[in-house]
């Protein structure tokens, strides 16, 4: 079976720490669930994810050497 997180095309995806979480949201002053979702099953995750984590993905721009977004995982 292939590993479809380690695709070339596919963008990293780490999991965020308490300390780095905190700093995200207080820089858009948002609460956890104001973020965008994505599921738990989706392939790209790490196996470490679980629900209620926050994932940065780091993306190739044309407009920016990286874009950053975040995700909460849900079920």
């Amino acid at each position: 079976m292939v590993d479809v997180s380690q695709h070339e095309l596919v963008p990293e995806h780490t999991v965020l720490d308490d300390e780095k979480l905190e700093d995200v949201l207080g820089e858009y002053d948002i609460k956890r669930t104001d973020l965008p979702k994505i599921k738990r099953a989706d392939p790209a995750l790490p196996d470490e994810a679980e629900v209620g984590d926050v994932i940065e993905i780091a993306r190739d721009s044309r407009t920016t050497d990286t874009a950053v977004v975040y995700r909460l995982v849900v079920e």
